[in-house]
């Protein structure tokens, strides 16, 4: 066995985080399928439905669409994750799914309602090679929706539309297939509430994905606690790989460790592929490929994020392959960390989105003067040309209006400095680059920083990589 791989053998030696620290307790609902006590509750769920309607417009009638199933080659498909819309108002996490929300009550099968999830049936034979389905009395009784049918049901019967209704359509046909063996797939839900819709008054779907995005941009204190969790599995495994990172490791081993953290702490995805990029691969900012070998004096950027139950996290670590920053990019790692620090401290309710961007720009472009990299600040652009924040929640870069910053909000500051091979400055500074990224709670007491359990000053990561 050469020494990279023994050295990976004993990386996945992997300490998990205790139940003190959030670890999930373990909940035996066979019955529908259900395996976790701290999902979102169908309260959470009733009270964002509740908020839309209030939004939305007398005679306003929102139709929000389940993701369709995604197919990775052949017969295999990608495993399925729902639309974020949808799971945000009704909690449900399969497919050929269809959610009406009412501003005012109608009569559907001579119930009054103001809502109605359309599920797939049960299927007993398909169960057995797919796992479970709710069903919709499932639907009805895990998730607390008022009005729930089946596919069949719902594509027998006329759409309660009405001529003078406000219809927003949020579709979401990107691959979408027609199943021929399905008898109501995503494909024919679509069709059959587009033709009854097209006699409505159709409304512009970027005004729902507005009033979605106003609602999303603010965490309740359920959500704040999923991504809490996520966040906090995250930093773990930013820190276990800071204790097992060794020269000769490859990029991809680096990316095992990292996602071993994640699956043994509970986490059921990535929030994103996980970006690890070494070397001159640290220049690339959505660098996936994952199978270089680091060298000696290679610095690894790990950009990564747990997702649990849905939210995710965003925590970005530099690391040097050997456990010690050289002088030159000790210089670069501590002028990003004081242009992310200048940032977070412009993480305030009140304040424009953009204020953390143009604090962390403006002590780059200075530093690099100051360096000999670039002539004028104005060249900043050339070696840090990203945005500094994006929102953060059921989606990596969420859904926000990107207004004024708000308290409850959750955003990430991640400023940068990348110097690719050829750059026209000394050739000293090629091959460096760094990024720094912490997920911030918006208070009215000041900036939270989420992660900030994962070491960010050099002289911490140094020491954490010291520890065997």
């Amino acid at each position: 066995m050469s020494a990279r791989h023994l050295l990976f053998v004993v990386a996945l030696g992997t300490t998990t985080l205790s139940a003190q620290e959030g670890q999930a307790l373990r909940l035996d609902d066979d019955t529908h399928g259900i395996h976790d006590n701290d999902l979102l509750s169908p309260e959470f769920h009733r009270d964002r439905r509740e908020a839309l309607r209030e939004l939305m417009p007398d005679g306003g009638v929102a139709v929000l669409f389940a993701n369709p199933v995604r197919n990775r080659s052949n017969d295999v498909d990608f495993e399925y994750h729902q639309d974020p819309d949808l799971y945000y108002l009704s909690g449900l996490r399969e497919p050929d799914a269809v959610l009406l929300l009412f501003k005012e009550p109608r009569s559907i099968n001579g119930s009054s309602t103001t809502e109605l999830l359309v599920v797939r049936a049960r299927d007993p034979k398909r169960e057995v090679w797919d796992g479970h389905r709710l069903g919709s009395e499932g639907a009805k009784a895990v998730l607390g929706l008022d009005h729930t049918m089946t596919g069949e049901e719902f594509l027998a019967m006329a759409p309660p539309f009405r001529s003078s209704d406000k219809v927003f359509l949020h579709l979401a046909d990107e691959n979408l297939r027609n199943d021929p063996h399905a008898a109501a797939d995503l494909a024919d839900l679509i069709d059959h509430v587009e033709a009854r819709a097209s006699g409505t008054d159709l409304q512009d779907p970027a005004v729902l994905e507005d009033m979605l995005a106003h609602l999303r941009e603010v965490k309740s204190p359920e959500e704040l606690a999923l991504m809490r969790k996520a966040i906090d599995i995250t930093c773990e495994a930013q820190m276990d790989l800071m204790r097992k990172l060794g020269p000769d490791m490859t990029e991809y081993q680096t990316e095992a460790i990292i996602e071993y953290v994640f699956k043994v702490n509970g986490a059921e995805h990535e929030g994103f592929p996980s970006i690890q990029g070494g070397g001159p691969h640290s220049c690339v900012l959505h660098y996936v490929t994952n199978r270089r070998t680091l060298g000696d004096g290679d610095l690894l950027v790990s950009d990564v994020g747990a997702e649990y139950h849905g939210y995710t996290a965003d925590v970005t670590r530099t690391i040097p392959a050997n456990g010690r920053f050289t002088p030159d990019q000790r210089r670069i790692y501590e002028l990003v960390l004081a242009a992310q620090e200048a940032g977070i401290a412009e993480v305030h309710p009140g304040r424009p989105f953009q204020s953390a961007h143009r604090a962390a720009s403006a002590v780059i472009a200075k530093g690099l003067v100051e360096l000999g990299i670039i002539k004028e600040e104005g060249e900043v652009r050339r070696y840090f040309m990203h945005g500094t924040s994006h929102y953060l929640g059921l989606d990596v870069h969420d859904a926000g209006t990107y207004g004024p910053l708000r308290t409850g909000s959750v955003i990430t500051v991640e400023p940068g400095i990348y110097i690719a091979k050829d750059s026209p400055c000394d050739p000293r500074w090629w091959g460096i680059g760094v990024r720094i990224e912490d997920d911030i709670l918006v208070t009215e007491d000041g900036p939270v920083n989420l992660s900030g359990s994962a070491p960010r000053l050099a002289e911490e990561i140094e020491e954490l990589m010291r520890q065997e």
